[in-house]
């Protein structure tokens, strides 16, 4: 637009602000987008991506303990933590080009710079140059908290983001957090042979989800080995040596080599310059915009974490999609948050799409439950290893599945697709009518012809 150096610029070199940058660029406009640190943000460089890889080198450790019973006789296995985290840096090198470029080639441009504001369409770059905007999108995500929530000593403590990076694997791990990321790691350094303690303030881990989920995760956090400590507070973190001793409000005392806080996020604002544009703050610090994620100025938008409204980064790239068509297209659109699949990467993994049962009450439903757990084939053989817990949540008057959960291996890989089916409205009786694929864990999806239970408020 006349006037201004960019029609669209862009803070954030995340997933959503890549996304932004990518689609405005490719209708004609003239787009800059400002990293501080590096291309694809947290899902890439400190997130999703190298959490996965994580994973799956964890994960070797039950395939080992499995082959016996298949007839495979092995050696010992060792493994190399420092293989891992070099093997893991190559890959986000090479995905941090591939968010770069995809910029670059639909035909905008990066500023490795951090960008704050001026005012509601001036920015300077931390090289000290001003740059104008005839619209501003805020995509800068969010980072750990770095808070022990009344305890002392956080001094002592690091996040997941540092844990990327270590040098050595440490051999006594404690992780303070209930949610998905708490729950990632413990299982992760747990599978790789480090003592593991999860410490939390709540009854139970994953606050939200279904709660046969939440038993069946439990369970198996106990039978794994993972040292799992509800209803904790920490008091203290302190420095013993070359190790750490954490004491918890109610006299425990834990003896670690790290400390991990994973419990929450901070919207990534301070030091933005929000308030000299005028936009709008909560007090987390996130970005209030409206239900097209439009900021308390009109010209100024914010999708992903930073704006805290669901925070997972195929959500940011969705919103970052609708902003576009809003913004650019002459389609004022929505994002949709409704009905988001959703994975937490413990061992085995959950996967779960639409309402928890309670929820499901909560909202006056009055539901069908369709329930199984059983061993998968592939454990018959050593009868050893978790059971899979397949739950659907079903509503009484229309038949609608509100709900699938499911606890066990590849959930995530079932849940995808069943979260198609769910967001056309697939009923009951549909599933039921589609043939199974046999032998596979998915195929008691459509096999649950049972109801365990009924419930009404």
């Amino acid at each position: 637009m006349a006037g201004y150096d960019y029609d669209l610029f862009v803070i954030g070199g995340g997933s959503g602000g890549v996304r932004a940058a990518r689609l405005a660029a490719a209708l004609g406009l003239k787009v800059g987008l400002a990293e501080e640190s590096r291309m694809g943000g947290t899902c890439v460089i400190r997130g999703c991506i190298p959490k996965k890889l994580f994973v799956y080198a964890s994960r070797f450790a039950d395939e080992f303990e499995l082959a016996p019973s298949f007839g495979w006789t092995l050696g010992p296995a060792t493994f190399d933590w420092k293989t891992l985290v070099a093997n893991k840096d190559m890959e986000i090198s090479r995905l941090e080009g591939v968010y770069l470029k995809a910029v670059e080639n639909a035909g905008g441009t990066v500023l490795y710079e951090r960008a704050e504001f001026v005012d509601a369409h001036r920015l300077r770059t931390s090289r000290g140059r001003t740059i104008t905007a005839d619209t501003i999108l805020i995509a800068t995500g969010a980072r750990p908290t770095r808070d022990l929530l009344g305890g002392t000593g956080v001094e002592h403590c690091c996040t997941s983001d540092e844990a990327f990076d270590w040098k050595e694997l440490p051999r006594r791990l404690a992780i303070a957090g209930g949610g998905y990321i708490a729950v990632e790691f413990a299982h992760i350094f747990n599978e790789l042979g480090v003592d593991t303690t999860l410490i939390f303030r709540k009854p139970k881990v994953l606050r939200g989800f279904d709660e046969d989920l939440r038993d069946a995760l439990h369970e198996s956090m106990g039978r794994r080995g993972i040292k799992v400590m509800p209803d904790r507070q920490i008091a203290e973190v302190s420095k013993k040596g070359k190790h750490l001793n954490i004491r918890t409000a109610s006299g425990d005392e834990i003896a670690a080599d790290k400390f991990m806080l994973a419990w929450g996020r901070t919207p990534n604002t301070e030091g933005l310059g929000l308030e000299r544009a005028g936009i709008e703050t909560a007090a987390n610090g996130k970005v209030v915009v409206d239900e097209y994620s439009r900021t308390s100025v009109p010209n100024i938008y914010a999708v992903g974490d930073v704006t805290d409204r669901l925070a997972l980064t195929p959500v940011a790239i969705h919103e970052a999609t609708c902003f576009v068509k809003t913004a650019f297209g002459g389609e004022p659109t929505r994002p949709d948050h409704a009905l988001v699949p959703t994975a937490v990467f413990s061992t085995p993994e959950i996967g779960t799409v639409g309402l928890a049962e309670a929820r499901a009450l909560e909202l006056g439903h009055a539901v069908d439950v369709y329930k199984s757990t059983f061993r998968p084939l592939k454990q018959t053989l050593a009868q050893r290893g978790d059971r899979i817990m397949m739950k659907l949540v079903v509503e009484q008057n229309t038949d609608r599945v509100l709900g699938c959960h499911v606890f066990g291996d590849d959930a995530s890989e079932m849940i995808q697709l069943a979260a198609v089916a769910m967001k056309m409205g697939a009923t009951k009786k549909q599933f039921d009518s589609t043939i199974a694929l046999h032998p596979s864990a998915a195929e008691e999806l459509v096999t649950m012809r049972v109801k365990s239970y009924s419930k009404s408020l």
